[in-house]
């Protein structure tokens, strides 16, 4: 089974774009991960992320359990536990994966067959987004414009880069990209 490996800049609309995706295909699943951040409202715990104390992340990577993992400028750690690639490929579906870059880099590198994706938008545009959603201080919101600067340079060691600045376009193409993806696997007999 493939992996889709989906990351971006902050308020590229990485997880609109993921939302669509997953309503056009269903035999995607999205991977959720585990973090040290606090739950934010609205937030359901096992469906959004797995909400872990930093001790227990430690612990976790001490056991090799993490594909990938992220520390966030601001001290928060995100990562994909194996056991969720595990659990998706066991029920035949396809792992989507929605990362940081550099997670997104190092699961391309431990994962054969992965395919990746990096989604940008204008900066003006990230900016407005990221105001928009309000869920950062504004010195947060400065710090993530930064390491989006930094992400777009890496942007070229992905499969497909797709500018997010008009949602329909944007979808499509992503859409056709994972149809493409998932064609062969449609015509693969169960095992």
């Amino acid at each position: 089974m493939p992996v889709v490996v989906i990351t971006g800049q902050s308020g590229a609309g990485k997880g609109t774009l993921i939302k669509r995706l997953l309503g056009e295909f269903p035999q995607l699943e999205l991977a959720v991960s585990a973090t040290t951040r606090p739950q934010r409202p609205g937030e359901v715990e096992g469906v959004h992320y797995y909400f872990i104390s930093a001790e227990e992340f430690d612990h976790r990577l001490g056991e090799d359990e993490f594909l990938e993992y992220h520390v966030f400028p601001w001290g928060q750690r995100s990562g994909t536990l194996y056991s969720e690639i595990d659990r998706i490929a066991a029920a035949g579906r396809v792992c989507v994966l929605e990362l940081e870059t550099q997670g997104a880099l190092n699961v391309a590198d431990r994962v054969a067959g992965a395919v990746t994706l990096f989604i940008t938008a204008p900066a003006a545009e990230l900016e407005r987004r990221l105001r928009e959603r309000a869920t950062e201080s504004m010195g947060e919101i400065h710090e993530r414009l930064d390491v989006a600067k930094e992400q777009l340079q890496v942007a070229d060691r992905f499969d497909h880069v797709i500018e997010n600045d008009d949602l329909e376009r944007a979808v499509a193409e992503l859409n056709g990209i994972v149809r493409r993806l998932l064609a062969p696997v449609a015509t693969m007999p169960r095992q």
